[in-house]
């Protein structure tokens, strides 16, 4: 069946005319039209002007949802606490502030000492021992080098750490004689 297609494809081929010729010769206007392209100055041009327009165009719309957008609000929180110079060395001390809460915090450790058994009261005391002995060498060092950044900040660290384990202990004994749920 493909055969008797094929014939007759190929029998229509043979009838077709081979020796058209056009009406006229159309190679030269060809050629010339090959050798020189014809350019419109009206193109570029037009391209450019369109470019400006869309650029100032989408600028403008970006600025304008810009502004009109509302802006965050920057709120200002006035500090509730009142920060001191701090002083490092020794013949210095942290302020007067820390010097009460302190003093008020050894107060309280002496009494809940006295609560405690003999081992946990040697172990407070080694450990309060320790610190304060860390907070000595490190006002000598500051003595020597009193800028001396990375000193700075372990001091104040030793002291922290003081403040904590003072607070640790008060409320160690107290928070054991307040609970009813024994």
């Amino acid at each position: 069946m493909t055969d008797r297609n094929d014939d007759k494809l190929l029998q229509a081929a043979r009838e077709l005319n081979t020796e058209l010729s056009p009406q006229r010769d159309l190679w030269p206007g060809i050629a010339r039209a090959m050798q020189t392209p014809q350019h419109s100055w009206w193109t570029p041009m037009l391209a450019q002007a369109a470019a400006v327009v869309l650029l100032v165009g989408g600028s403008s719309a970006v600025t304008y949802i810009a502004v009109k957008q509302p802006q965050p609000q920057v709120m200002q929180i006035a500090p509730e606490l009142t920060f001191e110079q701090a002083s490092f060395g020794t013949g210095h001390d942290l302020g007067d502030e820390f010097v009460k809460a302190r003093n008020v915090l050894i107060a309280e450790l002496d009494v809940e000492l006295k609560r405690l058994a003999p081992t946990p009261r040697a172990e407070v005391a080694a450990n309060i021992a320790l610190i304060q002995d860390a907070i000595y060498e490190i006002n000598a060092a500051l003595e020597e080098d009193p800028n001396n950044t990375l000193l700075q900040q372990q001091l104040l660290s030793a002291y922290r750490e003081e403040l904590t384990l003072l607070r640790r202990v008060g409320g160690l004994t107290r928070d054991i004689m307040m609970r009813n749920d024994i």
